[in-house]
C-alpha cells in the first residue's frame, strides 16, 4: 500500500524539496501553506495537492506528518494529526531515513552551503551518476531543489539552524567555513561550534570530513575529526592548509575569465606520501563568480574523489554550472542596468557577493540594496555590517526583516549610522526604495538586492518599471 506524507508549511524551501522527493519516490504527498509561492505552484504541477490555509480535514488519512519548524503544536492540522495518533515529524526527525542505504554527503557551514550542494548535485548528475539531492533553493538550468535519484549518492544541504543537520545520516560530511550565527539558537560562538562538533560525531569511522582548511573556524573542526580517527580532506587557497587532513586539494594561479568566474590550477596531494604518483593536477574554469566560488568547487572536486571519480571529468561539468535561485542571480538586464537577486545575510557573504560583482563588472556603479534579517543577528554583528559595503558605490539599507522574531524597539538605521561609507543611505520601506531606485538608476549600473526576507520584490517593481 502507498504510503501517504502530508507535508505542513509545503510551500518553503526546505519541506517542498522533501515532498518533491517522496513524489518522486512514490508516496502520495498532501500538503498545505498560508500563502502560495514558486514551490507551491511547482508541486501542483507534479500533481501534487497543496491547499491554501491550515484546516483539519486537509489531513485525510496521512499515514505521517511532517511539519516545517515555523508551525507550532497548535496548529489545526498538528492537533488533528495528533489526536489520530498520526506522527508527526519535524525535517530533523525524518531526514535521516532518507538516507539510510545511500552514501549519504551533508553539506554544512555558515555560508556556501547551499551553493557547494547545488555544485556536487550538478556534477554528479551531469557525470550520470542520478543522485538523490535537497538543496535549500532551485539549481539553475536543472529547475528543481530536489530529486529522488537512483545512484548511490544522496546530497544534502545540512541546514544548523535548530540543529536540523544533527538528524542526518552522512557518510561524508562538508564543513564550508564556521562563523557564529543564529543567535537566537545559539547564544554564545562555543554553543554554535559544539554543534558543528556533533555533527562530526555523526560520520561512521570508514567516513570522511571534508572541510576548508583556510578557514580557522572550519580548519578546527579537521583537528576534532583527526581526534576522532576520521579520515579528513583540506581545501583552499594556501600551500599551507591544516597538517590535520589525510589529504588536501588546492587551487592556485586564479585568473577572471570571459565566463564571469575564475579559471585556475587544482592540485591533489596526499600529505602521508608526496611521491609523484599521489599529485595530481588539473583545471578549473568556473562561470559561477567570485572566489568563493572556487572554494564551493574545491569541496565539489573532494567529493568527487572520495567516491573515485573522474576529477577532470567533474572539472569540466562544473563549467556548465550557472548557480541558483537567489545566490548572485541575475534577473534581467533592461537598458543596460543588470538587475541580481542574491540570499547574502551575513556580513561575510555580503563581502563575497560585493567582490563576485565587482569582478564581474568592474567600472559599473554597483548599487547594494540590503535588507537585514533578524534583530538578534543585525545586533550580534552589528560592527561587521557597518563594514561590508566597501565594494557598493551606493547603499541603501532598509528596515530589518524581523522573520520570526517579536518587534523590537531597534532600527538598522543604527547601522548606517555608523557606515564609513561616503553613499549610505537609510529608507526604511522597501517601496519606498523601489521609487528612489527607479528615479537614480542609469545605464551601466548593477542593481545588488541582498535579502533573505521579502526584499526581492524591489527587484520585481524596478523590473516592472524599467521595461515600461
Amino acid at each position: 500500500m502507498t504510503e501517504h506524507a502530508h507535508f505542513i508549511g509545503i510551500g518553503g524551501t526546505g519541506l517542498s524539496a522533501i515532498a518533491r522527493l517522496l513524489h518522486e519516490s512514490g508516496y502520495v504527498v498532501t500538503g498545505s501553506d498560508m500563502q502560495g509561492s514558486y514551490y507551491v505552484d511547482d508541486l501542483r504541477e507534479l500533481g501534487v495537492t497543496v491547499n491554501i490555509g491550515h484546516k483539519a480535514e486537509q489531513i485525510g488519512e496521512a499515514d505521517f506528518i511532517v511539519r516545517s519548524s515555523a508551525i507550532p503544536d497548535k496548529n489545526v492540522e498538528v492537533v488533528a494529526a495528533r489526536a489520530k495518533n498520526i506522527p508527526v515529524y519535524k525535517r530533523s526527525d525524518f531526514l535521516g531515513s532518507l538516507m539510510e542505504d545511500k552514501i549519504g554527503v551533508a553539506i554544512a557551514g555558515t555560508h556556501g552551503k547551499t551553493s557547494t550542494t547545488a555544485m556536487l548535485a550538478w556534477t554528479l548528475t551531469k557525470l550520470g551518476k542520478d543522485p538523490s539531492f535537497i538543496v535549500g533553493s532551485t539549481i539553475n538550468k536543472m529547475g528543481v531543489n530536489a530529486h529522488a535519484g537512483k545512484g548511490e549518492a544522496f546530497v544534502i544541504e545540512a541546514d544548523e539552524y535548530d540543529r536540523m543537520f544533527l538528524g542526518l545520516k552522512p557518510k561524508i560530511g562538508i564543513i564550508t567555513n564556521l562563523e557564529h550565527d543564529h543567535p537566537d539558537i545559539y547564544p554564545t560562538p562555543e554553543s554554535f561550534r559544539e554543534a558543528f562538533i556533533d555533527f562530526i560525531k555523526l560520520l561512521p569511522k570508514d567516513g570522511s570530513l571534508i572541510a576548508c582548511g583556510d578557514d580557522k573556524g572550519a580548519s578546527e573542526m579537521l583537528t576534532e575529526a583527526r581526534q576522532m580517527n576520521i579520515d579528513t580532506i583540506s581545501y583552499g587557497f594556501s600551500n599551507q592548509l591544516s597538517v590535520d587532513s589525510n589529504q588536501w586539494l588546492i587551487a592556485q594561479n586564479l585568473a577572471s575569465n570571459k565566463l564571469g568566474g575564475y579559471d585556475c590550477t587544482c592540485t591533489l596531494n596526499n600529505i602521508q606520501s608526496c611521491e609523484p604518483s599521489n599529485i595530481k593536477s588539473f583545471k578549473l574554469s568556473l562561470q559561477a563568480p567570485g572566489k568563493h566560488s572556487i572554494l564551493n568547487a574545491l569541496a565539489t572536486l573532494s567529493v568527487i574523489h572520495q567516491l573515485d571519480l573522474s576529477l577532470e571529468d567533474a572539472a569540466k561539468a562544473l563549467e556548465g554550472f550557472a548557480g541558483t535561485d537567489r545566490r548572485f542571480d541575475l534577473l534581467a538586464t533592461v537598458n543596460g542596468i543588470a538587475v541580481y537577486d542574491d540570499y547574502a545575510h551575513h556580513p561575510t557573504e555580503i563581502r563575497a557577493t560585493l567582490s563576485a560583482a565587482r569582478a564581474r563588472h568592474p567600472k559599473s556603479r554597483i548599487w547594494a540594496i540590503w535588507q537585514p534579517h533578524t534583530y538578534s543577528r543585525t545586533k550580534l554583528l552589528f560592527d561587521e555590517f557597518a563594514q561590508s559595503f566597501e565594494n557598493a558605490d551606493k547603499v541603501i539599507v532598509s528596515e530589518v526583516y524581523k522573520s520570526r522574531e517579536p518587534k523590537e524597539d531597534f532600527s538598522s538605521a543604527q547601522v548606517v549610522e555608523i557606515m564609513n561609507h561616503p553613499s549610505a543611505k537609510f529608507i526604511a520601506e522597501l517601496e519606498e526604495i523601489s521609487a528612489y531606485l527607479i528615479e537614480n538608476l542609469r545605464p551601466n549600473d548593477i542593481l545588488l538586492v541582498l535579502s533573505a526576507g521579502d526584499a526581492n520584490e524591489i527587484n520585481l517593481k524596478v523590473l516592472e518599471a524599467l521595461q515600461i
